[in-house]
């Protein structure tokens, strides 16, 4: 085994009673626990501002375990043994001492060693700097990043400068947690083993795509990031823009994780600028006002705790984007993500043109083509809408639409969809970068970005409203209609 490829028994996690950790993290690592998948070796070591001892973080797992995992899943063993995995380094990472107490408490730990830094882009240099100067970073060891990586192409760069200051870029783990669904991961799979689809994904086989992310809550308390960001550098540059890399993606040689990002570069290289003569017509932003979500009255944005009432911060964003290459010519890709919208719905729609044949339609009006929805939430599957006969002797020539289904639940007996989170930890673990992004990667979409949100600033683009609990504004529905198109509702 390569030094790089290293298995990791030391964990480091900045950041581990912040809300990251609490929700996402000490689940996804208990799934794993409970599966079996962590080397008796493993050790994780908390690192935070609050001065509290081991046996607290050992209880802090324990209260997040029993607030974020649903009891049928909760197996007392492996809640203990998880537990035990726990220790705590109080740690000021504006401090250089603190991070001698950091490089004391893990002396005896096995190396390499991998550092999750759940916490805000602003203090990653300074870890990194309190790191190299305590001398815990070695040639082998990891570093995880989460999103946001920068506000635009400047700041991500400034970000990148300064963890390849002290990691090489095969160290570097920058995550964006839709790639750890399982899902996502089929996508590969979906594509490239079944000759179905990979027969007619191009511009000859299909109509259009969508990808849709829509949210029923608002910004939950985060209004002093969000407002700083909007849904189009929070939503689009990372997490649409990688299901599209995904969906248009060439057959990589391998599945490695070279190959793949390479292939993922090649689509946003490729990915058409938004300029001031396009925008009107191929992108819409839009911010969401009073409503009712289930029944509940929900606020608007400017009237969230914490608000700035004269925001113009999108919180919906729909748009039109179009990949210049042999495979996508013609094909447009549209994308809407938004908050406070009706229902949580995250899923990729692929419509495949119809083949022209009019023999079940008196008036010759061609049958629409087949369309694949594949679901990431609120359910993890792929259906395929096919046509079919209806029963009856008086129903010959005439056809219905029906699916046919693929839960990953009900066909793999599974007892959970495992979180993202849990695919991620464990390649970090393993030392696999497939589902990670290059640093290529993330200053291509925050280039694209940035040129869409400059075009809409010097077209004086308008920023539309939607109530909550909608499905957005009407200008997204002309958006899409436009090109004779329309957004797949279920």
């Amino acid at each position: 085994m390569s030094e790089s490829l290293k298995k990791i028994d030391s964990f480091v996690l900045f950041g581990a009673l912040g809300d990251l950790s609490i929700r996402k993290l000490i689940p996804a690592w208990y799934y794993l626990e409970r599966d079996n998948m962590l080397s008796d070796s493993l050790q994780i070591l908390g690192v935070g501002r609050k001065d509290i001892s081991d046996t607290d973080i050992k209880d802090e797992v324990k209260k997040a375990l029993n607030e974020f995992v649903s009891p049928e899943y909760l197996n007392p063993l492996a809640v203990s043994r998880l537990v035990e995995r726990f220790s705590y380094c109080r740690c000021d990472l504006s401090k250089n001492e603190s991070y001698k107490d950091l490089s004391q408490k893990l002396s005896d730990w096995a190396k390499p060693a991998a550092y999750y830094l759940a916490i805000s882009p602003g203090l990653f240099e300074m870890v990194c700097d309190g790191l190299k100067d305590s001398n815990l970073i070695t040639p082998d060891c990891r570093i995880v990043v989460e999103k946001p990586i920068g506000y635009d192409l400047e700041t991500s760069n400034e970000i990148n400068e300064k963890l390849t200051r002290h990691f090489d870029e095969s160290q570097i783990y920058r995550i964006d947690h839709y790639l750890g669904k399982e899902t996502v991961q089929n996508l590969i799979t979906l594509r490239f083993a079944n000759s179905l689809f990979s027969s007619q994904w191009n511009s000859k086989g299909i109509e259009y795509v969508e990808i849709t992310a829509a949210e029923s809550v608002g910004i939950e308390d985060r209004w002093g990031y969000f407002d700083g960001m909007g849904q189009l550098r929070d939503m689009v540059q990372s997490h649409l823009l990688q299901l599209l890399c995904l969906i248009a993606m060439e057959p990589p040689n391998r599945l490695d994780d070279q190959s793949i990002r390479s292939e993922k570069v090649k689509v946003l290289e490729a990915l058409k600028s938004l300029d001031q003569d396009s925008i009107s017509s191929n992108f819409v932003a839009a911010q969401y006002t009073d409503g009712e979500i289930d029944g509940v009255k929900a606020p608007g944005y400017i009237y969230e705790d914490g608000s700035n009432q004269d925001s113009n911060t999108e919180t919906f964003v729909a748009l039109k984007a179009e990949i210049q290459n042999w495979r996508w010519l013609g094909v447009p890709f549209y994308l809407r993500t938004g908050k406070r919208m009706a229902s949580k719905t995250t899923q990729i729609v692929v419509h495949f043109k119809s083949d022209g044949h009019y023999i079940f339609n008196e008036n010759k009006e061609s049958l629409k083509g087949n369309t694949l929805i594949i679901s990431l939430h609120p359910t993890e599957g792929i259906s395929l809408q096919v046509f079919t006969k209806p029963h009856g002797v008086d129903k010959h020539s005439t056809v219905r639409l029906d699916p046919m289904s693929l839960d990953f639940i009900k066909t793999q007996k599974l007892l959970n969809i495992p979180s993202g989170y849990q695919s991620l930890l464990m390649d970090i673990l393993n030392g696999n970068q497939s589902l990670f992004l290059c640093r290529e990667e993330v200053e291509l979409a925050w280039k694209w970005c940035d040129e869409t949100l400059d075009a809409a600033s010097k077209s004086n683009q308008e920023l539309y409203y939607y109530s909550s609990g909608s499905n957005g504004p009407d200008k997204s529905e002309e958006l899409i209609s436009r090109n004779g198109h329309i957004w797949y509702e279920e």
